[in-house]
């Protein structure tokens, strides 16, 4: 496999790539290359396309790339490159290698072997310890600061070569479920030396349960040709990096000693493990920190706080397995949207930004309300519920935030000359049994929830379009919420039963209103004589039930649809009629 090795102007501007054969890299200065060398200010954006072959490397000017490329003082634009061969751009060389040797090697026994506590080691004195807490000082800050892995196990060996003085080369290494090694990494005090192949047998003794330093020593007069210790080192150890899960990672050093360290240097490569170990502590507990953020930063679009503080600091994924429950669902989206969109052609960004302010405003009220956010589809939002945990008030906070969405998009349509707040909201709520948690396929999982309950949610959305109505609730939503939440909170009035369009089952649809004071335009007299008119409608009395409901505000648009379908027949309820509405379409 072919090697690329990047080589600036200062010591850390230096990385090594293995690149994948058959495959193009870009080499630039811009972060998104595939290959960036950041540190080169003669690099254009995206300046060398490269191929790696068997054993060559293709090279290409990229179209546009400003400054050459030199291969022994020559301006090339395109040639083919052996290993060993070097070309500048700017003030950085690259080197090219073949890297066909083994990650690691099994070697014979050592002459002698060493394990490590942390008790002993804490025992042991650093010599010239001053030095040693000087570039352990930079460790946080060289972790922070880290750009990638790659970054960061430059920045990692070169502080190992810094506090290891007799050390002649590291390497940042894992150990994989069939036993195999890999190397992440590795540097040496002497670029041309070649790659560093650590062993086998040193690395899974290190790394296999349980986690402890092992050093190895091999005798300085030794002969074994197989050994990849043999011509340059006789020494090295291996410490893990504990506390990062589902890694098994460690620091490989190696050096020579001109006498036996077996004998003469036991002191010294203590003092030099401890020190590693220090660093290898420092390293798990920070990428273990990262993790942990990476983790909650990526909950947080989905959990409530409360919900991530009852998951706690580890993060007990467990509880996000699929599993089936009762939850409430919201399915909530914008209507009139796609005639918005036809005439916002022109400016894609800004009608992107405003959509983005809506679903903020939901997803907002979602977590304030204890609920899970479920997914977007475009204009659209989904929120549920009763899971991961169960809450015999979830129904309850579920109706508090449409309500909440609702108040806040009314009170910003007052406030702002944005056209999209004055869209019409339509949001439908369901309650039943559905599947919830780590939905999806083994390339893409997704926080989200699956039932028949959350087709009926997105059917209600779609009825508040025809029923001419904010918020639809289904029989057993509307039930819980009439039995939970008082009339200073919510109020609610029952609309039709219906049968919605693709649904076998009917429905008692009712509507979730705000409390009188927030909507004293209706009140709960009016309230009282809509449901009266309703009662009347599915009897058939259709001639009361239209004198109820036309005496209805002019405002209130949910007498709109029952009183034309009244009128549509003359007052009179068909020879058929059952009471029970059946749509014509979504």
């Amino acid at each position: 496999m072919i090697e690329l090795t990047a080589m600036g102007p200062q010591p850390q501007d230096l990385w090594r790539h293995r690149l994948a054969p058959e495959t193009t890299h870009v080499l630039g200065r811009a972060t998104e290359a595939d290959l960036p060398v950041p540190w080169e200010p003669h690099l254009s954006r995206r300046h060398v396309s490269l191929v790696a072959h068997d054993d060559e490397l293709t090279l290409s000017l990229v179209p546009g790339a400003r400054n050459p490329v030199l291969v022994r003082g020559e301006i090339q634009t395109k040639l083919r490159l052996k290993p060993g061969e070097v070309f500048v751009i700017g003030d950085t060389a690259f080197h090219v290698a073949l890297s066909d040797q083994p990650a690691s090697s099994n070697v014979n026994p050592p002459a002698a072997e060493m394990t490590f506590d942390r008790r002993e080691l804490e025992q042991v004195r650093f010599p010239e310890p001053a030095k040693r807490i000087e570039v352990l000082t930079r460790l946080p800050e060289l972790i922070w600061d880290a750009r990638s892995d790659e970054d960061l196990h430059h920045r990692l060996s070169n502080l190992l070569l810094a506090g290891v003085d007799h050390a002649e080369a590291i390497a940042i290494v894992e150990l994989q479920t069939d036993g195999t090694v890999s190397v992440l990494h590795w540097d040496r005090r002497r670029e041309t030396a070649g790659p560093v192949r650590p062993s086998t047998r040193l690395v899974a003794e290190a790394l296999n349960a349980p986690h402890r330093s092992v050093l190895h020593t091999w005798d300085s007069q030794s002969n074994e040709s197989d050994y990849t210790v043999v011509g340059e080192f006789n020494w090295s150890y291996c410490t893990p990096i504990r506390d990062v899960p589902d890694e098994s990672r460690g620091l490989y050093v190696a050096g020579r000693s001109e006498v036996s360290p077996s004998t003469d240097d036991r002191g010294l490569l203590q003092a030099d493990v401890k020190y590693t170990e220090l660093i290898a502590e420092m390293i798990g507990a920070i990428r273990r920190v990262n993790k942990l953020e990476r983790q909650r930063a990526a909950f947080q679009q989905f959990f409530a706080p409360p919900l991530l503080e009852a998951l706690g600091d580890d993060l007990d994924t467990s509880l996000l397995e699929p599993r089936e429950c009762d939850v409430t669902v919201m399915f909530c989206d914008l209507k009139g949207f796609s005639r918005f969109a036809e005439t916002s052609a022109d400016d894609l960004i800004g009608l992107l930004e405003r959509v983005s302010t809506v679903l903020g405003i939901i997803t907002d009220q979602i977590h304030q309300h204890g609920g899970v956010t479920g997914d977007f589809q475009g204009d659209a939002a989904l929120g549920f519920w009763g899971w991961p945990f169960e809450d015999v008030d979830s129904t309850l906070d579920a109706a508090r935030a449409a309500l909440g969405i609702r108040r806040t998009l009314l009170k910003a349509a007052k406030t702002t000359d944005d056209p999209l707040t004055t869209f019409p909201l339509g949001i439908g709520l369901a309650h039943g049994r559905a599947v919830a948690g780590k939905i999806g396929t083994a390339e893409q999982v997704k926080v989200t929830v699956f039932g028949p309950v959350v087709n009926l949610a997105s059917r209600l959305e779609g009825m508040t379009r025809q029923l001419n109505v904010p918020i639809l609730m289904d029989e057993s939503t509307s039930h819980r919420v009439s039995e939970g939440l008082s009339r200073q909170e919510a109020r609610l009035r029952q609309l039709a039963r219906v049968q919605p369009y693709g649904l076998e089952t009917e429905h008692l649809v009712s509507e979730l209103l705000p409390p009188l004071h927030e909507w004293p335009e209706l009140t709960d007299a009016h309230i009282e004589q809509f449901e009266t008119g309703v009662q009347h409608f599915t009897r058939g009395d259709w001639d009361d039930a239209y004198g109820c409901l036309h005496a209805m505000p002019a405002a209130d648009r949910a007498q709109d649809f029952l009183t034309m379908m009244i009128t549509q027949h003359n007052r009179v309820a068909p020879d058929d009629w059952d009471g029970v509405i059946r749509l014509p379409g979504k």
